[in-house]
């Protein structure tokens, strides 16, 4: 049976599902496979991105539920994201309209600017952008993004893995305000200076990466226990009879946030859709908020990128 899920209500009227099925690193049938045991537990949002190169897949279970009438569009949220190669003005309107043809739908709910930083494509072989580019005008970026909302193509627009000062030279500029903001954010990494900000701006906050990303090699960060095996998660799962997955999502969920955990696991998908039936008393959100390692649980540094750091825009070299 289907589940209602809570919503945040944006100010340009949408409704945006508290839980969504991320879609980083999956592909192929395995996707769409992953799209449809979503569809049938319940989920209406989606979040992919030009980066992932999967918005196919799931344009091709998403219209196929529309034009069977098992769902309509107007049920669903889908965000995709502009691509660090499409940081430029002249590159959004088409990079959107890239994305829109793949997902084989007339506009998307939320198109965010994926980086703060640029790249240039080099070459045909080049499908993300290899190549550094140091002349990011955000400002600029933006405007052309607000540009897609008066042109119906976008419903509301927002800005992804951005720091403080990177939203507040948004703010101070845009026409449009940025309905959402996507970082990654977990127990381990609650983001708590960065979401008061966003509390001060009314910019829901939407967590990538909530239970810590288990599926990837996470560098420094292995010298704390993976969250969903930290003995503090998994007797908190025992005791109220749940997965530790539930635990670290509906704590996030309670702290006010939206989540969008990524699984291509049908079951898995299942379970972390069901945390609607339990609440964490104010003991338990305590113990788990002091998990948080603050800057030093990062996990997505984007350092695979040479010379990442040194770029003008790069969002971590300041404490939020």
């Amino acid at each position: 049976m289907s589940v209602t899920v809570p919503s945040v209500k944006l100010y340009n009227g949408k409704s945006f599902p508290v839980i969504g099925l991320g879609t980083a690193q999956c592909k192929g049938d395995d996707l769409r496979k992953a799209v449809s045991a979503a569809l049938e537990c319940g989920y209406r949002h989606f979040d992919t991105a030009a980066f992932y190169q999967n918005e196919d897949e799931i344009g091709d279970v998403l219209r196929h539920w529309i034009t069977t009438g098992r769902v309509s569009r107007d049920e669903l949220f889908i965000t995709t994201k502009l691509p660090p190669y499409g940081n430029r003005a002249s590159d959004v309107e088409k990079c959107l309209s890239q994305s829109l043809k793949k997902l084989k739908v007339d506009y998307v709910d939320l198109y965010l600017i994926h980086a703060p930083f640029s790249a240039i494509l080099e070459g045909e072989d080049d499908v993300k952008g290899r190549i550094l580019d140091f002349s990011t005008d955000l400002e600029a970026v933006y405007k052309a993004m607000e540009q897609q909302v008066d042109a119906g193509k976008a419903r509301g627009i927002g800005l992804s893995n951005f720091n403080s000062k990177q939203i507040e030279r948004i703010m101070k500029v845009c026409r449009i305000k940025p309905v959402n903001l996507q970082v990654e954010v977990h127990a381990y990494h609650q983001q708590k200076p960065l979401r008061s900000l966003c509390r001060q701006f009314d910019i829901p906050v939407c967590a990538y990466c909530p239970l810590g990303a288990p599926y990837l090699n996470r560098g420094d960060c292995e010298k704390y226990p993976r969250l969903i095996e930290h003995p503090v998660v998994t007797s908190m799962a025992l005791r109220l009879n749940k997965t530790p997955a539930q635990i670290l999502l509906r704590h996030l969920i309670q702290l006010g946030l939206i989540v969008i955990p990524k699984s291509s696991n049908p079951e898995r998908i299942k379970e972390n859709f069901q945390v609607w039936d339990f609440k964490l008393p104010p003991s338990d959100m305590a113990d788990l908020d002091a998990l948080d390692r603050a800057g030093d649980g990062r996990i997505i540094t984007f350092q695979l990128r040479p010379g990442i750091q040194v770029h003008p825009e790069y969002p971590f070299n300041i404490p939020f």
